[in-house]
């Protein structure tokens, strides 16, 4: 059977050839430190299951939802962002409710790109991004950073990146894979910089907003200037800031026309998300949201002080740069002995981060995710979330693999 071009394009995770081989070690009886997860390993908050479990009697929370979603939940998402971003959005904005954030990136690139127009993709991104981009005939347009930066791309970058050509640009802050969120200073200027450019659709992809442990928060560019609103489409959810990845409930708040273009689509592709699940989230009180992650925030600092000391102690200072949020850090193996494997001369600029990780997983049971998958060439992910005994242990074994003791 012949499969579409559209489908044959898409690549495949570079990441599954790792996670079988870590599956196969387990069996095998092999112990590994598996730092790959994108999800918190907590319970979700008691009053979100205690609303759940109360639906579950009530026959109509277990038909279909109007499309959007509950109204009662889209208005509810509204005043929470709101409130949380002190902007106010009621007359002009209005949200949708999808089967998670993924599905609401597709549903938003569905709906704004026609073929051949280009999307800014801000590196380190998210892997799904320039997927998604190409998968509805657009043309991702690559916009790096390093950790020298800070992982922040430079604004001059992008400008130098924008052309007639350029529909939309996508910011993911706080950022997946490098854990920080961008700085105040750099909202602002890139505010400034689509206003140089008033045609120009901006997905902010926020699904990490309420994760920061270290203070500055997380502030947005339209927190600025409110005018950029009118053509910003926001992406949210409860998968990472309540633990429920799996009941698969993400939000798009945008322009009522952007809106109503991505209902009708997902009345002929996906239709309504999970019903049970809006319904227990209408009787969820969201301001509970900071008191339930204060906990959990305290354990991902723990984790990112021990990167911090273990980095200092084994003089491998050049490889640290200050995580603010989400759960993760980009180990940045061009600054440590291991690079000297694999690199053939000083001027090799290959990404070597996919053989360097599969070395450290059947060398050491340490399973991360190589950089190759987020536009970071030569670096590798890996989650705080683990316990922090676990945490500390793996992250030995990886210091010890890089520095070739």
């Amino acid at each position: 059977m012949k499969i579409s071009k559209r489908v044959s394009g898409i690549s495949e995770s570079i990441t599954l050839k790792l996670n079988s081989l870590a599956v196969s070690m387990e069996s095998e009886g092999k112990k590994v430190w598996n730092l790959t997860a994108g999800q918190l390993p907590f319970r979700p908050a008691v009053e979100f299951t205690e609303s759940l479990r109360n639906e579950l009697v009530f026959l109509n929370s277990f038909q279909y939802s109007p499309v959007p979603g509950l109204k009662d939940l889209r208005e509810k998402v509204l005043t929470y962002f709101n409130e949380s971003r002190k902007v106010d959005v009621d007359k002009t904005h209005d949200v949708i409710v999808s089967n998670g954030g993924k599905h609401s990136l597709s549903n938003i690139f569905a709906t704004i790109l026609d073929p051949e127009d280009e999307v800014v993709v801000l590196a380190p991104f998210w892997l799904s991004y320039p997927e998604i981009i190409t998968l509805y005939e657009g043309k991702p347009v690559i916009v790096g950073a390093s950790i020298y930066d800070d992982f922040q791309p430079n604004i001059d970058d992008i400008r130098s990146a924008i052309n007639k050509n350029t529909k939309a640009i996508i910011i993911n802050s706080p950022n997946n894979p490098s854990g920080v969120h961008y700085s105040e200073e750099w909202m602002k200027s890139f505010a400034k910089l689509m206003l140089e450019f008033p045609d120009l659709i901006i997905v902010s992809d926020e699904i990490y907003f309420e994760l920061s442990y270290f203070d500055p928060k997380p502030t947005y560019f339209y927190q600025y200037d409110e005018s950029l609103l009118e053509r910003t489409i926001i992406v949210d959810g409860v998968s990472k800031n309540m633990a429920l990845t799996g009941l698969r409930v993400g939000f798009c708040i945008g322009p009522k026309s952007v809106v109503s273009a991505m209902s009708r689509l997902q009345g002929q592709t996906a239709s309504g998300a999970n019903s049970l699940t809006q319904k227990a989230l209408v009787g969820y009180n969201f301001n509970l949201i900071p008191t339930y992650l204060e906990p959990i925030k305290s354990h991902l600092r723990e984790n990112a002080r021990i990167v911090q000391d273990k980095l200092r102690e084994n003089q491998l200072s050049q490889c640290w740069y200050q995580t603010k949020s989400a759960f993760y850090f980009l180990i940045d193996f061009s600054n440590t002995p291991i690079i000297d494997q694999f690199r053939k001369d000083s001027e090799d600029t290959t990404d070597y981060s996919s053989q360097i990780c599969e070395k450290l997983l059947t060398e050491t049971g340490v399973a991360i995710v190589p950089g190759e998958a987020f536009g970071a060439p030569n670096t590798a992910r890996l989650s705080l979330v683990s316990t922090k005994e676990v945490f500390s242990e793996a992250f030995d074994k990886i210091i010890n693999f890089v520095k070739l003791n």
